[in-house]
């Protein structure tokens, strides 16, 4: 099947009933009738029929063996990492986004988990941050909020080379435009909060393994941290994703447009966007992905101008968070990469002049004609 026939068609699409949307098993626990003949469900924390829904999908939709949902995306980020110990060291792309930033720097630092930040879209920096106790590399293609690109083919090959895990987070893309686990991946990460469920109204994140074995080893992790979704969330998800493909790829369309459009825009210093002629590392990308997504990031030419945008668009929401049907604004130095020390977001090009810009469904005239009046005089 087609990418956006499996959207609908995955296995779930009917239950028992020949309901066309699942069931919502409103429940925290499992009567177990004869308890020496064990059910499949005992308590919601553990498992439940509507959040099996959910991880059978995603598992199918990225071609993995075993997917896992949980409360949120960073604690998605959070449980896998916690298949790792004390003493193991990880190499993670230098850019990534600024939750995960913060609980490898912060939390996991203080159990002993330790972290090199290497520029992942050069395979060589990742090789050379190998050290004897590595046992992971966690990447995002492209970068939230930098828009990098990284080789999913070399740099998956070069961890199972060196006997390590690789991770990738691919929010960005949704497995409709990327599939990480076809390129050599361990585990594939996703904040479904975002494109997957698509409407700026649940917080939900996910997760799906390669193999069976390493999806055991995260569910002792899910089980046991317990940062599981409620079956509403999972609802909400499931429902998200049947349209994903009708949403992203019109979003897509919006996207390039305004990406070449303010590519001529007096007042701005920079775009970044996969979709564009020049992007560094394009070609890769398109190697390994079918579209180049819905977020794109500029720069303008003062930290006024930015702020001014902020302030004075009108159909942009000022607002943490990407992929719903609305557009959204978000200024990373004072939101998603505000724990980052100053100096290491300038290392990077994360200034006060940074806009990130997911789009949404509205008719990209319009939001042109918005974004020309707030970026202010040419």
């Amino acid at each position: 099947m087609g990418r956006g026939t499996l959207l609908i068609h995955n296995g779930y699409e009917t239950d028992a009933a020949g309901a066309l949307a699942p069931p919502v098993y409103q429940t925290s626990t499992f009567d177990q009738g004869d308890m020496t003949k064990p059910r499949e469900y005992d308590y919601a924390r553990s498992g439940n029929p509507t959040r099996k829904a959910l991880e059978g999908i995603i598992a199918r939709l990225e071609g993995g063996a075993k997917g896992y949902a949980f409360g949120s995306g960073i604690a998605a980020v959070s449980s896998v990492l916690g298949i790792f110990s004390a003493g193991d060291h990880l190499i993670a792309a230098e850019d990534v986004y600024g939750g995960t930033w913060r609980i490898l720097n912060t939390f996991y630092k203080r159990w002993g988990l330790q972290l090199t930040a290497v520029d992942a879209s050069d395979p060589a920096a990742i090789r050379r941050a190998l050290q004897p106790n590595t046992k992971g590399l966690f990447l995002e293609t492209p970068s939230n909020p930098l828009l990098k690109i990284t080789d999913l083919r070399a740099c998956c090959a070069l961890a199972q080379e060196a006997g390590i895990l690789s991770l990738v987070d691919n929010t960005f893309m949704t497995p409709h435009l990327q599939r990480p686990l076809e390129w050599g991946a361990d585990i594939v990460i996703h904040s479904a909060t975002k494109f997957l469920g698509g409407h700026s109204d649940v917080v939900s994140g996910l997760a799906v393994c390669r193999t069976s074995e390493l999806g055991g080893r995260l569910y002792a992790v899910q089980n046991g941290f317990g940062a599981v979704p409620g079956p509403w969330d999972v609802w909400l998800v499931i429902r998200g994703i049947k349209t994903l493909k009708a949403r992203l790829e019109a979003q897509e369309a919006s996207a390039r447009r305004i990406a070449q459009w303010l590519c001529q825009r007096p007042g701005i210093a920079q775009v970044l966007y996969p979709g564009l002629e020049g992007h560094p590392g394009k070609a890769i990308h398109d190697a390994q992905a079918s579209g180049a997504g819905a977020v794109l990031s500029f720069k303008t030419d003062t930290a006024e101008r930015a702020l001014c945008f902020l302030r004075a668009t009108r159909l942009a929401a000022a607002a943490v968070s990407l992929g719903g049907v609305e557009t959204i604004a978000s200024y990373p130095v004072l939101m998603s990469h505000a724990a980052m020390p100053p100096a290491e977001r300038d290392r990077l090009g994360i200034t006060d002049t940074l806009i990130r810009l997911s789009i949404g469904l509205e008719d990209a005239e319009d939001l042109i004609a918005d974004f020309d009046q707030a970026l202010g005089r040419r």
